[in-house]
């Protein structure tokens, strides 16, 4: 698989500010020029301003240089202009309007802490104290960017340059409105949906454990209830929990644990993800916003975005 992790995201949102101090309460970690950290995957989102809230830059990493002159031949093939600048292959994507960065990068290595402790029936785990989980004090941190998920007016040719260009095998296929894309371990890096406009859908970042996403989305939502968006509930393309909430901007943005890994493509049995299967195993319905986002009209116009 020559596509191995996602490196970074640029975003663009009209109200910077705003969507800074969001990320900031989300727990990661901003430096001076701007970028914001997670604890493992060193810096993977930057905001910047932009009329309307978009995705403008995917960056996914490659070990080495020959990934780098396979992908280019594709790209050539398919009469997609690409630039090549030392270690790094840029490339305009033609449907969703975001611009594909591809870097040769080191894989992120990522040091295991202990099993957290849970008990269960005849399964004694952490003895006499309290629950891990109740204990915990310190801020949420995401260890890493997980996935990234886009709405595209043409998903098919979305999915194809991530596919047939850049190698990215598909997961799943949820029948109808989009597709699951891996491109390290994890079950799914990104996923394409059907839409009437190009917009960014949700970005995704790893914590540890579920007890982690939950103290996540009660800091996030103690003094505003308004960012809830959907959970806690656990997805079945994935396996992980999770819970949704969402910036000024729009975007929403997810807490995970608890990801399917897969290890080798040809051990990983794909399936076709209907209805209410493709989104959730178990937890509440999501909401009609979550499916189609309350701004789409605003987006489809080019209209600003009003917090």
């Amino acid at each position: 698989m020559p596509l191995h992790r996602l490196n970074s995201l640029v975003i663009g949102v009209p109200d910077v500010a705003a969507t800074t101090a969001y990320y900031s309460d989300f727990g990661l970690t901003q430096d001076t020029e701007g970028w914001f950290a997670t604890r493992d995957g060193g810096r993977q989102l930057k905001i910047v301003p932009a009329p309307t809230r978009r995705l403008i830059e995917v960056s996914i990493g490659v070990d080495d240089s020959d990934d780098l002159d396979r992908i280019a031949r594709s790209l050539t093939r398919l009469d997609l202009p690409a630039h090549r600048e030392g270690d790094t292959l840029t490339a305009e994507e033609p449907i969703a309007g975001f611009r594909a960065v591809i870097r040769v990068a080191d894989r992120i290595a990522q040091a295991p802490e202990p099993p957290t402790p849970y008990n269960g029936p005849g399964r004694v785990e952490r003895g006499p104290g309290r629950a891990p989980g109740l204990l915990r004090q310190h801020q949420v941190r995401p260890r890493k960017l997980g996935h990234v998920v886009g709405g595209a007016t043409h998903h098919q040719t979305t999915k194809r340059l991530f596919n047939e260009r850049n190698g990215v095998p598909t997961s799943d296929e949820k029948k109808g409105p989009g597709a699951v894309m891996g491109s390290d371990t994890h079950q799914h890096n990104d996923l394409v949906l059907d839409a009437p406009v190009n917009f960014l859908h949700h970005t995704s970042w790893q914590v540890e454990d579920i007890d982690e996403v939950g103290r996540g989305a009660f800091a996030m939502l103690a003094e505003h209830p308004e960012r809830h968006v959907w959970g806690l509930g656990r997805h079945h393309a994935g396996s992980n929990f999770f819970w949704y909430l969402k910036d000024p901007a729009g975007n929403f943005s997810e807490y995970y644990s608890d990801m399917d890994t897969i290890l080798d493509d040809q051990l990983w049995t794909p399936e076709d993800l209907e209805g209410a299967k493709g989104l959730f195993n178990w937890g509440p319905p999501p909401p009609p916003s979550f499916l189609r986002p309350d701004d789409l009209a605003e987006l489809m116009t080019g209209a600003h975005h009003s917090p």
